[in-house]
């Protein structure tokens, strides 16, 4: 991409001066007697100097620690590499920093049930439920897993567990039992909280029968702690009784003494989050985050990258099933007001999240790539019919944004917002690229590598290049990096999943570019990069262009093995009462070819009425790619509709020219 593109977005230079990344610039200049300039310039030097870096923002995060240590970095070597190794401190105690009446969270639930919590009533809830734990003898190492919806009583689980060094691990609810017995089967909790019904899209769905076959079916499970949230406590109470070992939440915590609570203090690494990978590839990997590596992390994205303050309200449209939620409610650190809402963003109308947003007060609205184009889709245009005068930031992950996407946004919901598209996984638990308000907003870019991370694309000789597609890799250790995966004793699958392609060198497993501009493109998973006579193509480049026509709501692409070549198959999900004609061939064909090349260019075009996807919404390429070669897909339970997986099988289509 050439540096001629126009930005969408632009700060001005006193909001520039006056956010916190612009702060850390100068405290980092008056620090170590320098003259960075721009972000640019910080950048590089916190990939250089590291220690320095990390240790910096130590301090302008303020974390709380018990201890430090003098060494900031021991072994380098990725993997092990050991950060802030003498350190001693506890994730919990940062996050509940404040104990005042400003509002931490309030719970929105997509049936218009609300609540909130003040940060002094936050305090008391954790301190609450964490003397229940240590009562029900959950120690330091344990894990408490949540099967749980987006409300205050899962955050106050987390942080509870957090408090005394335990390991939270959580699905959302509308996991299948496959799907919760592969996750928590695996790394065996001493407790359990779960809903006992939820919301979503307008129905009630009812959790009871998978609680009693979860409990029934993972022998570490001590004690089901119930969360009334269809239900009220009287019937929660009566519905669970004769399910074994279960108790409700109110029940469970009164039964147990006074305790003041106490932050349990752990090494850097200690294992915080047990996370899960998608699981489309076979049973899911548990992957295993440390406390401090997270705490620096989100500190860092919070304050600089996103420029979070005690005044803002943050919302995250997310399950607790995606690391989007962890990311969400590490938000308290800065003080800010988290808005937690679970259900279905479409429910009762397009809008409701706008709705949300105006009577919340959001100045950080955060969602995914596939609800702003639905939103799109949908004819809906939010500056018309909604005020948004708090709202500063609009973020995007999930899958790459669009320029239409892009364009959307400013044209349709707000124009002065800096709007960013953001980059990582569940495997770092946050980003390797993502938004900054100190720089401009460019069509289809990420805005930057994020702070400390030594993010590089590579070519196939292991070069570094800019202004090409290649390899996202990090070629220097992060604080959060996995401590390592559970039951994993010799490393071998860590090191397998991101240490094969180049030993010591993060391969993250994106198709990317790095721009003339410091930007960040994102073409899609390595995995599906379609491969016509020779030429890598990423998916995100075909799925912008189809974007642009209106009839087709949404789509996915795979490349088949077809006479000694890969051809291109697109299959679109059309709008009710359109049907696939030649001429919408040719349309969707000219429009893709028009903006990329010929090789870009579908073979064949094909209507489906699903498209399967991830429990976070996550389109499936490789599953369907198997599908179409007959090949087995190992891992159904991690799909949220695996039934749409047999649109895929024997079409004639695709049996011919």
């Amino acid at each position: 991409m050439s540096n001629n593109t126009q930005p969408l977005w632009q700060p001005s230079f006193d909001a520039i001066h006056a956010t916190q990344m612009d702060q850390f610039r100068r405290l980092v200049n008056e620090r170590f007697a320098l003259e960075l300039a721009d972000y640019a310039e910080l950048y590089q030097w916190s990939v250089d100097r590291r220690e320095d870096f990390w240790n910096t923002l130590w301090d302008f995060g303020e974390v709380i620690a018990s201890q430090r240590g003098e060494r900031t970095l021991g072994s380098d070597a990725m993997p092990g590499a050991e950060w802030f190794p003498d350190a001693k401190l506890n994730f919990a105690e940062n996050l509940l920093r404040y104990r005042d009446d400003r509002i931490a969270l309030v719970e929105r639930l997509e049936n218009g049930n609300r609540r909130e919590l003040s940060y002094a009533d936050l305090h008391r809830r954790v301190e609450r439920l964490a003397a229940a734990l240590v009562a029900e003898g959950v120690e330091k190492g344990d894990r408490v897993a949540g099967f749980m919806p987006n409300i205050i009583d899962t955050a106050v689980a987390m942080l509870a567990a957090a408090s005394i060094g335990a390991i939270w691990t959580s699905c959302s609810p509308d996991f299948g039992i496959n799907g919760v017995l592969d996750r928590f089967g695996q790394v065996e909790p001493k407790v359990l909280l779960a809903c006992e019904g939820y919301y979503y899209n307008g129905k009630t769905i009812d959790s009871l029968p998978r609680l009693r076959e979860v409990v029934a079916r993972i022998d570490s499970i001590g004690k089901l702690v119930v969360v009334p949230v269809a239900r009220n406590r009287e019937e929660t109470a009566a519905a669970i009784g004769d399910i074994e070992r279960a108790v409700t939440l109110q029940d469970f915590e009164s039964a147990a003494p006074e305790r003041p609570l106490i932050f349990e203090q752990t090494d850097f690494n200690h294992p915080l989050y047990i996370m899960y990978s998608s699981g489309t590839t076979g049973v899911p990997k548990c992957i295993v985050h440390g406390a401090g590596g997270t705490l620096l992390q989100h500190l860092k994205e919070h304050r600089l990258h996103t420029d979070l303050k005690r005044d803002d309200a943050l919302f995250y449209f997310t399950t607790c099933g995606w690391m989007m939620w962890n990311w969400l409610v590490s938000g308290l650190a800065c003080g800010a007001t988290l808005v937690l809402f679970d259900g279905s963003p479409f429910y009762p109308a397009a809008e409701g999240l706008w709705d949300m947003a105006d009577e919340e007060g959001i100045s950080v609205f955060g969602t995914s790539a596939k609800y702003i184009a639905a939103l799109e889709k949908s004819g809906r245009k939010p500056r018309e019919t909604h005020r948004l005068e708090k709202l500063r930031a609009v973020l995007s992950t999930g899958s790459p944004l669009a320029h239409e996407g892009f364009r959307y946004v400013y044209r349709d919901i707000k124009q002065d917002v800096c709007l960013s598209s953001i980059s990582g996984g569940t495997d770092i638990v946050s980003c390797f690229a993502l938004g900054n308000p100190t720089l401009p907003v460019y069509p289809g870019e990420l805005q930057c590598r994020g702070l400390g991370m030594a993010v590089e694309v590579w070519n196939d000789d292991g070069e570094p290049v800019v202004g090409e597609k290649g390899e996202l890799v990090c070629a220097r250790s992060f604080p959060c990096m996995p401590v390592g995966f559970w039951n994993d004793e010799d490393g071998s699958r860590y090191r397998g999943a991101y240490f094969e392609n180049w030993p010591g060198v993060w391969a993250h497993g994106d198709y990317a570019e790095i721009t003339e501009h410091g930007g960040v493109i994102i073409y899609g998973r390595s995995d599906a990069v379609l491969n016509p006579g020779g030429v890598r193509i990423g998916t995100a480049e075909i799925y912008r262009q189809v974007e642009k026509v209106d009839e087709v709501l949404e789509s996915i692409c795979i490349g088949q093995d077809w006479r000694d070549d890969v051809r291109v198959v697109l299959f679109v999900v059309l709008r009710e009462s359109v049907e696939l004609d030649d001429e919408l061939i040719q349309k969707i064909r000219t429009t893709i070819r028009a903006n990329t090349t010929p090789r870009h260019v579908p073979a064949k075009v094909i209507q489906v009425t699903d498209i399967p996807r991830t429990i976070s919404g996550k389109i499936v390429e490789l599953a369907v790619r198997n599908v179409v070669h007959g090949k087995p897909v190992k891992n159904k339970e991690a799909l949220a509709n695996p039934e749409a997986l047999a649109l895929y099988e024997n079409l004639p289509e695709l049996q011919g020219d």
